[in-house]
């Protein structure tokens, strides 16, 4: 962290303008060498200054640029910042990067502006996976999410965990360590018990909440699946509107998964049309068919079609077992047909059949309103997001409310106080795994490497 890092922060391409970020001790420094117009080792922080920027060795100028100075610690990566705002092509943008790099700078790992500012104590852990959430953020409730997480909302879930459990843990030393002390409650098994229950029930409900979190963060995985020819992939291209799957008259068309997002509500849902399942001699059919069986397993939510003009088939049944442990839609499809359908014989919740003409586009909104209801996305539009939302965090908590319950078991069973703090103090440090509080190195390199260049 000695050095200093350099790279460009915007798309590369054809644009207006393109930003190269310099953060280091020696950014001013190197950047002046290149800078025609103020010293910029003498401008006041946070200014704007206009000038070129040229090329020591023979003077050419290679761009007219806006130069911002940003003294440290009062930025993002509390170093010192230089942003170089030059014209958006290619040619330019390179060069000014190249020259920074002949004249000292070191090319910045993906993600190691953030890094920098996590390591320098800018943000915590919780906060830099924000960033990346926020820069990924394709609708209006995921950006809330993410902001929630930058801007500290989220840690604070974390750390007002970790207050409470340093509060347990205190008076537990006071007791071992100064039982003469007659002014400090003596903590027992009996008075323990509350406690932990109480932050066990916290845990749960913050994870029961990160449930919220990872369906914005991460969308509805849909799965579409049903006979072939029942309209599966007309359904697909009804609510993406668009033509993306192809649709015929012939069974066993789609005969690999197809894959489009839509947005209801502010929540995405990642669709796939499968392969019509049914028994069939075609190798490369068969395929689809266990890729489709695969999808329901893999489903958030399972869209099977039915047509209203067939009877009830063996192989239909079969698909209604495998949907009952999901969340599940049935859609009868061609419903201006005659019916040949035996509704009594669907051993399904009667409530979540959507009766549909997607040829004619009927009943496209009756069914988004039904994924609304089942996944309380008109609550998840209007609250607050304030949730954990990624994997990590999210398998850690769960980790702790194991530890939690093996506690609270422990204290039932009249196990010895000393014990029970050790079992405390290693719950307080894996959620300061969380906010990053305590981390391995091996980990903060995986997670930024995952971010792009120039963040």
């Amino acid at each position: 962290m000695n050095d200093t890092i350099c790279a460009i922060a915007t798309s590369q391409g054809v644009g207006a303008i393109a930003i190269i970020r310099v953060s280091g001790d020696e950014a001013l420094e190197i950047v002046n060498k290149l800078f025609k117009g103020k010293d910029l080792t003498k401008v006041d922080s946070h200014t704007i200054n206009y000038g070129k920027i040229i090329d020591p060795t023979d003077n050419k100028v290679i761009d007219e640029v806006l130069v911002s100075v940003m003294l440290a610690p009062k930025t993002f990566t509390r170093e010192n910042v230089v942003e170089i705002n030059t014209h958006g092509g290619i040619a330019s943008t390179n060069k000014v990067l190249e020259l920074l790099l002949t004249n000292g700078c070191r090319l910045a790992e993906p993600g190691e502006f953030t890094k920098r500012a996590f390591l320098n104590g800018r943000i915590d852990l919780l906060e830099a996976e924000g960033v990346m959430d926020l820069i990924n953020a394709k609708t209006d409730t995921q950006r809330e999410l993410a902001t929630n997480t930058v801007t500290g909302k989220v840690s604070d879930l974390i750390n007002n965990l970790r207050s409470d459990l340093v509060q347990i843990i205190s008076n537990i030393n006071v007791n071992i360590d100064y039982p003469e002390y007659d002014d400090v409650d003596i903590i027992t098994n009996e008075l323990l018990i509350p406690k932990i229950t109480a932050l066990k029930e916290r845990i749960n409900k913050i994870l029961e909440e990160s449930k919220n979190g990872q369906i914005i963060k991460e969308g509805i995985k849909t799965s579409i699946v049903g006979r072939p020819n029942v309209g599966k992939s007309s359904l697909l291209n009804a609510l993406l509107e668009e033509d993306k799957a192809i649709v015929t008259d012939i069974a066993g068309t789609t005969r690999d998964i197809v894959e489009g997002q839509i947005s209801i509500n502010g929540i995405i849902l990642n669709m796939i049309d499968t392969a019509g399942i049914r028994k069939t001699d075609d190798k490369v059919e068969s395929i689809g068919v266990s890729k489709s069986l695969k999808t329901i397993e893999e489903a958030d939510l399972v869209l099977l079609v039915l047509n209203n003009n067939e009877e009830l088939t063996p192989d239909i049944k079969e698909l209604l077992s495998k949907i009952k442990e999901k969340e599940y839609i049935v859609i009868i499809n061609k419903c201006d047909l005659a019916s040949k359908l035996d509704l009594t014989k669907l051993d399904v919740d009667k409530s979540r059949i959507i009766n549909m003409s997607i040829k004619d586009n009927l009943g496209i909104d009756k069914l988004k309103e039904k994924i609304i209801e089942l996944f309380n996305l008109n609550k998840l539009e209007s609250a607050d997001p304030t949730y954990l939302s990624n994997s990590r965090s999210i398998s850690i908590l769960r980790q702790c409310l194991t530890s939690i319950n093996e506690i609270e078991q422990g204290l039932k069973d009249n196990r010895p106080i000393d014990m029970i703090e050790l079992d405390i103090k290693n719950i307080w440090e894996q959620l300061g795994m969380i906010n990053g509080t305590t981390y391995e190195e091996e980990l903060l390199d995986e997670m930024f490497s995952r971010f792009c260049l120039g963040k």
